[in-house]
C-alpha cells in the first residue's frame, strides 16, 4: 500500500507522525511538569515544617531537662528494690525525714502484662522541701506516677506541713 503512495503523500505522512509525536511529547512533559511542581511544592513546605521542628541546642535542651526518664520495668523483686532505693535517695536529698516507706495493696495495672507497685511515704518537713521533692521526682527513671498527694499544714507552725505521698511504678 505504501508504494502506492507518491512522494508528495509520503512527505506528508512523515510530517504528520512528527506532529502526532511531538503533540505526545508535549502532553507528557507538561503532565510531568505539572508533577513536578506539585512535588517541589510539598516539598517546601516540609523543609518549612522541618525548619520550625529543628531547634537550636539551647531549646533542645532545656526540653530535655523537662523530659522525664523512665526506665522499663525489671522483674519484680529488682523493680521493688530500685524503686524503693531511688525514693529514699531523692527523700534524703531534699532532707525530709520521713517514716519508712511502705507498700500500698490494691491498685490494678494500666498495662497489661504488669503489675503495679504503689509506695506510700510519709513525712514532716516545709512546704519548700515538699515542692521539691515533687519536682526531683520526674528524674526517678521508676516512676510512673504520683497516684496521691496529701498535704495537712501544722496548725501551730505554718512553715511546717504533715504530707502523704503515693507513687506508682510497673514490674513484669
Amino acid at each position: 500500500m505504501i508504494s502506492k503512495l507518491n512522494q508528495k503523500d509520503i512527505r506528508a505522512l512523515k510530517i504528520g507522525a512528527v506532529g502526532v509525536a511531538a503533540i505526545l511529547i508535549f502532553v507528557f512533559v507538561l503532565e510531568g511538569h505539572k508533577r513536578w511542581d506539585k512535588a517541589r511544592q510539598s516539598s517546601e513546605i516540609l523543609e518549612k515544617q522541618l525548619d520550625d521542628i529543628d531547634l537550636n541546642k539551647a531549646k533542645r535542651s532545656g526540653l530535655t531537662s523537662i523530659v522525664p526518664v523512665f526506665q522499663m520495668p525489671v522483674e519484680k523483686e529488682t523493680q521493688r528494690f530500685l524503686f524503693r532505693d531511688k525514693l529514699n535517695e531523692q527523700l534524703r536529698n531534699t532532707r525530709i525525714n520521713s517514716q519508712p516507706i511502705q507498700e500500698v495493696p490494691g491498685g490494678k495495672s494500666p498495662v497489661a502484662g504488669y503489675e503495679l507497685l504503689r509506695l506510700k511515704c510519709s513525712g514532716k518537713c516545709s512546704f519548700g522541701q515538699v515542692l521539691n521533692l515533687l519536682a526531683d521526682l520526674k528524674d526517678n527513671p521508676y516512676l510512673v506516677g504520683v497516684e496521691e498527694m496529701r498535704i495537712k499544714v501544722d496548725p501551730k507552725n505554718k512553715q511546717r506541713v504533715d504530707f502523704d505521698l503515693t507513687v506508682s511504678t510497673l514490674m513484669k
